[in-house]
């Protein structure tokens, strides 16, 4: 069956426009001007991005650059500290000197009697219920 004007007209101009297509496609690929404007870009004095080299020239030591999360520097394991709070029933708070954080503490962990306001030393250990103080030594 013989196909109507209309189709053959709907089917040349499919077909014209796909060869429009075509030739643009390849215009695009011959004559691709992005990126090419400039290879390189250069970080001011201030950190903004420009396409002119600085005047002057800052020298990085490749040693000095870190990648990755910064290193856990190790804390001093006997800390001091003031007897801030102290129960009758054994326990009490002592207040770090370096950051003024509280520490719980308990009597069983005391090597020597402490009262209210005495300077100690001890140590900190992880428990449930957040940081606490043992081996509480008194310094004089």
């Amino acid at each position: 069956m013989a196909d109507s004007f209309s189709k053959k007209e709907n089917f040349k101009k499919k077909i014209a426009k796909q060869k429009e297509k075509a030739i643009r496609r390849e215009d695009r690929k011959t004559n691709n001007e992005k990126g090419k404007e400039s290879e390189f870009m250069y970080v001011d004095a201030y950190g903004r991005l420009t396409s002119t080299p600085p005047e002057e020239r800052l020298e990085v030591n490749l040693d000095d650059i870190q990648l990755g999360a910064a290193p856990i520097e190790a804390e001093e394991a006997v800390k001091t500290g003031i007897v801030t709070f102290f129960s009758e029933k054994g326990y009490g708070f002592i207040t770090e000197d370096g950051n003024k954080e509280n520490v719980f503490f308990h009597s069983n962990n005391c090597v020597h009697l402490v009262k209210k306001g005495n300077k100690v030393s001890f140590e900190k250990e992880r428990s449930p219920k957040g940081y606490s103080a043992i081996n509480i030594q008194l310094i004089k």
